[in-house]
């Protein structure tokens, strides 16, 4: 089963041909946008090679290199203490006692209508009121943590249920206490069925980290942000940024599909190698 099944169906022929043509017209509609864009840079100058040149140097590149390293740093403690409270709070709201499923799920279904940011100028500013001051790297991860925490419980619990009940009932079988079996025998495969969905998800992790430029944390907009003001290149260094950035999501996302391509194709191969063996 693939990671996309297991949170929405699958769209029907009707459907998938209404997203091809939305799909289509936004492609469309992006490619006029960005030719009347350059037409304007190019009216303004902004196109000049002279204003692009210190691009092409290595003190530029290695400032924003240094704001790309703070925000992957940024972005990996996030994600791992993200998918830590997911996993605990995914068990929590698939738990048998009350007191935990209550709790958990009201955790979820709260912080998931929460903006990250609002939770960013919570702990920047009503934290500090009350004597819990952080530093500036922890301003940052702990709202991106506390926020993804939510989607990932969501993504895990999908994993969970989507793996077959008799895993966990041949683990209490062997002896396994039920947190045993859920840990040793459903996590790791519930954990490969959504691997695509958790790379989506820190994809979009990856790109809250933007929100460091609120507690100036020097991640890589803010950096770029910085480096606009000093050289007065507005215009040229965001869109190198969004080049940066770009070129990261588009990896994750390619790294996501072929994920899930291998997923849908390992069930076939599997079959296709058993029936050989079932043969007499």
């Amino acid at each position: 089963m693939s990671s996309s099944r297991l949170l929405f169906d699958e769209p029907g022929p009707r459907a998938r041909r209404r997203i091809r043509i939305a799909t289509a017209l936004t492609l469309l509609g992006g490619a006029v946008l960005v030719a009347l864009a350059l037409r304007q840079f190019g009216e303004n100058g902004q196109l000049a090679a002279d204003r692009w040149r210190p691009y092409g140097t290595w003190p530029m590149w290695r400032y924003l290199l240094e704001g790309l390293r703070s925000t992957l740093y940024a972005a990996a403690v996030s994600i791992a203490l993200a998918m830590a409270a997911g996993v605990a709070l995914a068990l929590g709201r698939l738990s048998p006692a009350r007191w935990l499923r209550v709790p958990s799920a009201a955790y979820v279904e709260i912080v998931r209508t929460v903006p990250a940011l609002l939770l960013v100028y919570v702990v920047l500013f009503a934290l500090p009121r009350y004597g819990l001051d952080l530093p500036l790297f922890w301003k940052l991860v702990v709202p991106l943590a506390v926020s993804n925490a939510a989607a990932f419980a969501e993504i895990f619990r999908a994993g969970i249920r989507s793996v077959e009940r008799g895993q966990l009932e041949a683990g209490l079988a062997l002896g396994l206490t039920r947190g045993r079996a859920m840990r040793l025998v459903v996590l790791p495969q519930a954990a490969r069925r959504v691997l695509p969905s958790l790379v989506s998800q820190s994809a979009g992790l990856l790109k809250d980290t933007s929100l460091g430029y609120v507690v100036s944390y020097a991640e890589l907009l803010y950096s770029g942000k910085v480096l606009a003001n000093y050289n007065h290149l507005l215009i040229q260094t965001y869109l190198v940024i969004a080049l940066i950035y770009l070129v990261i999501n588009a990896s994750l996302a390619k790294l996501a599909r072929t994920l899930e391509a291998r997923q849908r194709t390992r069930p076939s191969r599997a079959v296709r190698e058993a029936v050989p063996a079932a043969r007499p």
